[in-house]
């Protein structure tokens, strides 16, 4: 070694130095890439990401062949950078300049440097460093295969499985996080359905039903004049029948099964029943992932919502679950949905039986969990009274007006977003 040339040694330390950088940052690279990613890439034929993704298959491999030569990499550039140090002065001070020297240089140009590029872009490194490692694993693989089995007995001992990689599968909560924050990856409508797919599994029907003094239908007991007006008026082509009140519903109807007759003026009770399917209940409880799952096995298209007793609360249809999913399919004129209008000044004119998952989605209302599933139960549960027209309140940050009271039931607030946004606002 002391014929060489110091330029050649010089060289020689500087090719050490780049090739601790490359096991540098190629580490950082092949850690910190994205598995999905990584994944997509190699289904979609990508060299570099199918042998990366062999690698990663046992990391305790890779991490051996990426530290064996790094390791032996940094021991011979300090064994060459003492030889230059004594080629240049042979006194201790030489030494010990030198080592603090390339200390400096390895932790700047093969450690951060090498590594912050690695996190920052990991597939421009992890893809060429994997034909690297690819070929160094078989070439060093008796002395990685000694390395792991002398670091993976002494992890058994202290009970870590090495052979048992770690799960990259995403929780729902997880996979949420990651469609809310993928920004322009996703335009903006399809994250959005994306989000209530996925939020989808926390409501359940009550929360989307129809509630039963709203429900449109037939009743068996009236005249057949009656009947058939009520038919020509109808607002939906599928009806709950009753007889008497709601309570005894005893069929389903679909018009278009009675088109013929409604016209020619042959409808007769007789016609009806014949007509009519079966009611299809659920319980109030039911998911609404399983609920459309239901529908879709059974083939309906509605379905009537009982308690733990029996009693009718409301109506859930197919097209109330997709609304979840992709919005309302028609609002009719500048309202937001039919029970949220926008109002000039800022501020909502809401229907009193607006659901509050509803109003929660259209004025981001941060509103806990709570006990009411609509606007007027959660007022009349906070009032503990029928509140006059008039009265102001701030609930749960909201400020709000009661409009219009019909009965024991709160009919029209007005909503006062704004107010919250500036500060103001005023109390009950």
């Amino acid at each position: 070694m002391d014929e060489l040339p110091l330029s050649l040694l010089f060289t020689l330390l500087g090719a050490l130095l780049l090739l601790s950088a490359f096991f540098s940052g190629s580490e950082t690279a092949l850690m910190a890439i994205n598995r999905y990613r990584l994944r997509h890439a190699a289904r979609q034929g990508h060299r570099g990401a199918v042998l990366a993704s062999r690698l990663l298959e046992r990391p305790d491999r890779l991490i051996g062949l990426i530290l064996l030569g790094n390791n032996l990499v940094n021991v011979l550039a300090s064994m060459l950078t003492t030889l230059i140090a004594l080629r240049l002065s042979p006194d201790d001070t030489a030494l010990a300049v030198a080592a603090g020297l390339l200390t400096l240089v390895l932790l700047i140009f093969s450690e951060v440097a090498p590594k912050t590029l690695a996190a920052l872009h990991p597939e421009r490194l992890a893809y060429p460093a994997a034909y690297v490692y690819t070929g160094l694993l078989k070439v060093g693989w008796p002395v990685v295969f000694l390395v792991n089995l002398l670091a993976n007995t002494l992890l058994r001992l202290i009970g870590v499985k090495p052979d048992q990689g770690g799960s990259w599968g995403l929780t729902r909560e997880e996979l949420l996080t990651v469609v809310k924050e993928a920004g322009g990856l996703l335009p903006g409508r399809h994250r959005s359905m994306l989000v209530n797919v996925l939020q989808l599994e926390h409501a359940t029907v009550e929360d989307v039903m129809v509630p039963r003094n709203e429900i449109a239908g037939l009743d068996l007991a009236e005249p057949i004049e009656q009947i058939r007006r009520t038919l020509r008026n109808a607002p939906h082509t599928r009806l709950p029948v009753w007889r008497e009140d709601i309570d005894h519903i005893v069929g389903i109807l679909h018009l278009r099964r009675l088109l013929n007759r409604l016209v020619d003026g042959t409808l007769d009770h007789k016609a009806i029943e014949a007509a009519m399917s079966e009611p299809y209940f659920v319980p109030e409880g039911t998911p609404l992932t399983t609920q459309l799952l239901n529908f879709q096995t059974r083939r309906e298209r509605m379905a009537l919502v009982v308690d733990e007793y029996g009693d009718l609360l409301g109506l859930v249809t197919l097209e109330d679950i997709l609304e979840e999913i992709v919005g309302e399919f028609t609002t009719g004129g500048q309202s937001i949905t039919p029970d949220i209008h926008p109002l000039p000044d800022g501020s909502y004119l809401v229907d009193g039986g607006v659901h509050l998952r509803e109003l929660k989605r259209v004025l981001d209302w941060k509103l806990p969990p709570v006990e009411p599933k609509t606007l007027n139960g959660l007022i009349l549960e906070y009032l503990e009274a029928i509140p006059e027209p008039g009265t102001g309140l701030i609930l749960y940050g909201m400020p709000m007006e009661i409009v219009k009271i019909q009965g024991p039931a709160v009919k029209t607030v007005r909503i006062h977003p704004q107010w919250r946004r500036d500060g103001g606002g005023r109390g009950h």
